[in-house]
């Protein structure tokens, strides 16, 4: 089958590999659609970085391997001991997890210490013709979910969980700074949550755009305004929650300089670089800093995917603002990584149909 296979920075190839095998306790999807995540860009652009260069501890393979985490698609075959119907359409909860560690033994799966993502740390990816997994990483998806925003499923579930960590309350004020594709998903699942009012800091004018179509009730532009100034000014002071999407130096700083004394600021992004952050902005107001990993996973791959899916299928998700471009295999590299990578492009989020 063909798949778009990671050797190092710049160089992901289509290649012609052999299909895995299903074991026992195994499902084989063929993959309806599979987004371009910012961690395959990530990779793309400057990794290896979660991607193994030594054997992985659990998966056991190396780069090159194949990519794609974001995964849709139809169940074509299953192991003797899976009870998942042939022809159900799902999705795929990436989490990969050793059952061994303190972590596995707490149920939180998403911190494991050896562990990874499908598509990244091996173990197959969406970026092929098929996918073989464990069945305990297979949710099946309603028919109102369409398989193509179903591929949506992964990354909404990260603002899902982003919110809950937060501990955010009905009522809340929030602030959102940045709006790419996971800040979209923070938007909406912060709406859903009943904050308001939801204000969001994004220096691209098509990205705060589509902010406004996911519920923000204001957007402003950090190269022109001092989104910090502005927030406290609306909110008497500061706003209830935080939530930094950008992952870079000068919104860390805002996210955290934003909220009111005793409020609580979510990391969401993962850093390329180092920061710096004073730490008397926390220690004096008392605010809380939470860091958000993932998803559950594991035997629990169900729960927050669950909560996702049921949102899409109502109508109270919209994954449509996300997606700007669907593109196929033998294009993920031009049409793809490299538009991406193209800081004049307004592309969001480019799904990929093997």
């Amino acid at each position: 089958m063909r798949a778009a296979r990671y050797h190092g920075p710049k160089d992901v190839r289509i290649e012609e590999i052999e299909p895995d095998t299903v074991g026992p306790d195994d499902v084989r999807i063929a993959v309806q659609a599979c987004g371009i995540c910012g961690s395959d860009l990530g990779e793309y652009g400057g990794g290896p970085i979660t991607i193994p260069e030594e054997p992985h501890p659990v998966t056991g393979e190396r780069l090159p391997i194949t990519i794609g985490h974001e995964i849709s698609g139809t169940v074509t075959q299953v192991g003797g001991s899976v009870d998942i119907p042939v022809g159900t359409n799902v999705v795929i909860n990436p989490i990969i997890w050793c059952g061994s560690c303190r972590y596995c033994d707490e149920g939180k799966y998403r911190l494991c210490e050896s562990g990874g993502f499908v598509g990244l740390s091996g173990g197959g990816g969406g970026f092929a013709e098929n996918v073989v997994v464990s069945a305990e990483k297979v949710v099946p998806i309603p028919d109102a979910v369409p398989l193509d925003q179903a591929a949506l499923v992964e990354p909404f579930t990260v603002g899902v969980h982003a919110v809950s960590q937060s501990e955010l309350e009905a009522g809340d004020s929030v602030a959102v700074f940045g709006s790419g594709p996971i800040g979209l998903t923070v938007v909406q699942a912060a709406v859903a949550a009943g904050a308001a009012p939801v204000y969001v800091s994004e220096p691209r004018d098509a990205r705060r755009a589509r902010a406004s179509e996911c519920g923000a009730t204001e957007v402003m532009d950090p190269t022109e305004v001092d989104p910090v100034e502005i927030i406290r000014d609306r909110t008497d002071g500061g706003i209830d929650v935080a939530f930094e999407v950008a992952g870079v130096e000068s919104s860390a700083k805002q996210a955290i300089t934003a909220v009111k004394s005793g409020g609580t600021t979510t990391i969401v992004s993962l850093f390329e670089e180092t920061v710096g952050i004073d730490p008397n902005d926390i220690v004096m107001p008392e605010t809380t800093v939470v860091g958000t990993a993932a998803y559950q996973g594991g035997p629990l791959s169900g729960r927050e995917f669950g909560t996702t899916i049921r949102n899409v299928a109502t109508g109270v998700f919209d994954p449509s603002p996300l997606v700007t471009s669907e593109i196929g295999l033998e294009n993920i590299v031009k049409e793809g990584f490299e538009r991406l990578l193209d800081a004049q492009s307004e592309e969001m989020k480019i799904l990929v149909r093997p």
